[in-house]
């Protein structure tokens, strides 16, 4: 594809989305998001030569939220290997993204890594052996190598709101606790939990990030590895199936890339071999996956024949 022809239907999709009058709901639960201006759109693809398209407020930071696990789960990998896999699951959940009564059913044991329940666990699993200001560390290094950019950092207000507002989560927490399922101190591992969910980045700060998830493992600007292509490849089978909590169904069905999404608004898909992509737009559907991302996707996946499922 040329990048002329990409820039024109980044482009383009970005002026109908500018104009669509339905825009969801921003998340109104974590009091800073609630701020947020619904307006706000951004779309950014990067393509396998590194050429960048760019769209709408692409350079605007928002809380990733949720998107933050794609990277928790591959630096737990990293630690654990397939270890992790007997703390979490790799099945859909068909439950909300803050569920207790599956968990309840399951003897704490979190359906996948993108719940909140499996991302609270996996936080866990990095977290072990570790201070939780080393942690956020390695993850924020993490985050800033990835994008190759030193100004990612952690929204602390963001934080701060989610702390003062996680009734849920910090149930989630304890009932694992309980089943032996965390093995560190609850307050711990939702101190680091909270804060990499409240970790701000454009989107091309994401889409950077996201890259070698694209390319087997690799940053193919660097062609430095970051992870083996079998992992690259894990890492967007769970995300094709369970990025999008109980809308990940539909996602796969409409868009049918992996994706990660986040109640922030974004979107990271990953068009394999291809691209990988990041959107914005904060107002939410009822599964609390962005509204017109899913659908700027859509648009994106048709024109160019992305689908992983073919044209």
């Amino acid at each position: 594809m040329s990048r002329a022809n990409l820039d024109r239907v980044v482009s383009e999709i970005a002026d109908e989305m500018r104009q669509r009058p339905d825009r969801g709901e921003v998340a109104s639960y974590i009091p800073e998001l609630a701020r947020v201006d619904s307006k706000s759109f951004g779309l950014v693809v990067i393509d396998a030569e590194g050429h960048v398209a760019v769209a709408g407020d692409s350079e605007t930071p928002f809380s990733i939220q949720s998107i933050s696990k794609v990277f928790t789960l591959t630096l737990a990998l990293g630690k654990a290997g397939d270890r992790l896999w007997r703390r979490v699951g790799r099945e859909p959940s068909g439950s909300a993204f803050n569920s207790i009564v599956q968990l309840e059913h399951e003897r704490g044991i979190p359906r996948n890594p993108f719940i909140n329940a499996g991302a609270i666990a996996v936080t866990d699993v990095i977290l072990s052996g570790h201070q939780p200001r080393e942690v956020l560390g390695e993850i924020l290094r993490f985050m800033r190598f990835l994008a190759d950019d030193s100004s990612v950092a952690i929204d602390e207000a963001v934080a701060a709101s989610e702390q003062r507002t996680g009734f849920r989560n910090i149930a989630l927490a304890n009932y694992m606790k309980s089943f032996g399922v965390l093995d560190n101190p609850v307050d711990f591992t939702l101190g680091v939990y909270f804060h990499h969910c409240a970790i701000a980045m454009s989107c091309r700060q994401l889409a950077m990030a996201g890259r070698f998830l694209a390319h087997l493992g690799r940053n193919p600007s660097t062609g430095l590895s970051v992870v083996p292509p079998e992992r690259a490849r894990r890492i967007n089978a769970v995300m094709l199936t369970c990025g999008h909590y109980d809308g990940s169904g539909e996602f796969a069905y409409r868009v049918g890339l992996p994706g990660k999404s986040g109640v922030g608004g974004g979107i990271l898909a990953i068009a394999p071999g291809k691209a990988s992509i990041a959107v914005w737009s904060p107002g939410l559907d009822a599964s609390g996956n962005s509204h017109l991302g899913r659908i700027a996707l859509e648009a994106l996946t048709k024109r160019l024949g992305w689908s992983i499922f073919g044209a």
